[in-house]
Formats: C-alpha cells, sequence, structure tokens
C-alpha cells in the first residue's frame, strides 16, 4: 500500500479564518468540546485570545486539514515559560492521516522555539482517542476534575496533561 503524504504546518494567516471557522463547526462534538454547538450567527474563528499567528494549521492535498490553537494557560508573566494547547481538531475527511500527531508535534517544536520550558493542556476523560495520541507523543496525566462537565446528560472528567521540553 502507497504512503499517504504527510500534511503540510504552516502558521495560519487572517485569511484562514473562514476555512478554520467552517472545519471548527464540522468537526464539532461533546466528545471534545464543553460550550454548546455553534449556531449563527457564527462568530470568527481568530480573536483578541486567538491569533493567527498562535495557531498552526495542517494541509493535506491543498486544503486545510486541521489546526492547533497554542496560548499561555495564565496572563501572569510568572507563567510564561509554559504554553498550552488550548484547542486541536482535524477535518473528518483527514482522520487517519497523521494530521492530530503532526499538528501535536508541531506545536511541541513551536512552544520549544518561543523558549518554553512546558506545555500542558486539558482533555475530556471519555475522549480516549485524544488521550491516547497525546501520551504516545511524551503527555502525562497530571490532575483530573472529576465528573467537571456535565454534557449530553452525562458527568465527564476534565483531564489535565503536560510534559516537559
Amino acid at each position: 500500500m502507497p504512503e499517504l503524504p504527510a500534511p503540510h504546518i504552516r502558521t495560519a494567516r487572517p485569511d484562514d479564518d473562514g476555512e478554520l471557522a467552517l472545519l471548527d463547526r464540522l468537526a464539532w462534538s461533546h466528545l471534545h468540546a464543553v460550550t454548546p454547538e455553534p449556531q449563527p450567527p457564527y462568530a470568527p474563528f481568530f480573536s483578541e485570545r486567538h491569533t493567527p499567528e498562535n495557531c498552526l494549521v495542517a494541509e493535506l492535498d491543498g486544503r486545510l486539514a486541521g489546526y492547533v490553537h497554542l496560548g499561555f494557560p495564565t496572563p501572569l508573566d510568572s507563567n510564561r515559560h509554559v504554553h498550552q494547547i488550548q484547542g486541536l481538531a482535524v477535518a473528518e475527511e483527514a482522520r487517519g492521516r497523521g494530521v492530530g500527531r503532526a499538528l501535536v508535534r508541531a506545536a511541541v517544536d513551536a512552544s520549544r522555539r518561543r523558549g518554553a520550558r512546558r506545555i500542558t493542556l486539558r482533555v475530556l476523560g471519555h475522549n480516549t482517542a485524544a488521550r491516547a495520541l497525546y501520551e504516545a507523543e511524551g503527555f502525562v496525566v497530571e490532575g483530573v476534575l472529576p465528573e467537571e462537565f456535565l454534557l449530553d446528560g452525562a458527568y465527564v472528567d476534565d483531564v489535565f496533561m503536560g510534559r516537559f521540553l
């Protein structure tokens, strides 16, 4: 079987906003989202908190296939050595092609280049596929908030994961 091409990872551009907003809406699920399902009128993808410069996108076959948002866990200067993955999504048609793994690795590399010492994230306890990916990329569980969210009638844990760079 021929090897599939690896995704191309790049920094997002302001003109990616519409395509990323659509990808985000199509990828929405309570498997990973604690917010309500997006409804019109839709908000722009980029915001003051999530700028193009802090978003990496994956392209496959010339199309956007996923993204990862990087940010800081707090606005404190004393916490600037820690970066945080604050969103990751992969288009349904691109799943299973290494896009998520490439984005996580790119986020780790970007954080290291920007001088971070650690990278953290939060993942829902029932999202076993995401947790397995993060663990395979060196993240470990650092804490759990049991039954932190009520999603579709079920209580779900909020799992904190992190790794040193």
